[in-house]
């Protein structure tokens, strides 16, 4: 194992407990947000990823996360837990991107859907077969909390609990927009 697959087996390894204890004593807090960049960096990535399609705009969506969870994990109480709250703050993060997307350039949610839809297709960090590319394009016609759930739910194999808080709505609605959204994909991908 070298050096950096070590630090990132005892980040993994670390509850978030010990890292808000470090992160809590001024001598340890660097040294404790570093454990939590390296314990969730890579599946919120993916999160933020499946939203914005584009690797170089994931990669800025993921570095503003870091920043915001720095700027105020001293004020994290603990009601929730703490991967939830990460993933509240990058999925808020995904909607105020693609929406500025939107209005950065006055296009009509069609016109970024193709947008998306062409990166997908250009990619240079893409690797997926054709199956899975049809999936991606079909995830990009659905609404953004219809593919934000289905994200959640088919690919990081999420509680509805724990999407609930997350995205602060009922487990009921949750399923309800999950339903949806494998029937919508159904569609899409029968008829393409």
């Amino acid at each position: 194992m070298n050096r950096s697959e070590t630090a990132l087996s005892i980040s993994m390894s670390i509850s978030d407990s010990d890292i808000l204890n470090k992160f809590r004593a001024k001598d340890t807090s660097n040294e404790a947000f570093n454990q939590l960049v390296l314990k969730y960096q890579e599946r919120l990535y993916w999160h933020i990823r499946r939203m914005v399609i584009d690797h170089d705009d994931a990669d800025d969506v993921l570095q503003n996360v870091f920043i915001k969870v720095w700027k105020s994990l001293d004020r994290f109480r603990e009601e929730a837990k703490l991967y939830t709250w990460l993933y509240q703050i990058a999925t808020n993060e995904c909607l105020t991107f693609l929406k500025k997307k939107k209005t950065r350039y006055f296009l009509p949610i069609n016109d970024v859907e193709a947008e998306l839809e062409q990166s997908i297709s250009n990619s240079d960090y893409y690797s997926g077969d054709e199956i899975q590319e049809k999936l991606q394009k079909a995830l990009l016609k659905l609404p953004e909390k219809q593919r934000l759930v289905f994200n959640m739910k088919y690919f990081e194999e999420m509680k509805y609990d724990d999407m609930s808080e997350i995205l602060k709505t009922s487990v009921g609605a949750l399923k309800a927009s999950y339903h949806h959204a494998v029937k919508k994909i159904e569609n899409y991908l029968t008829e393409n």
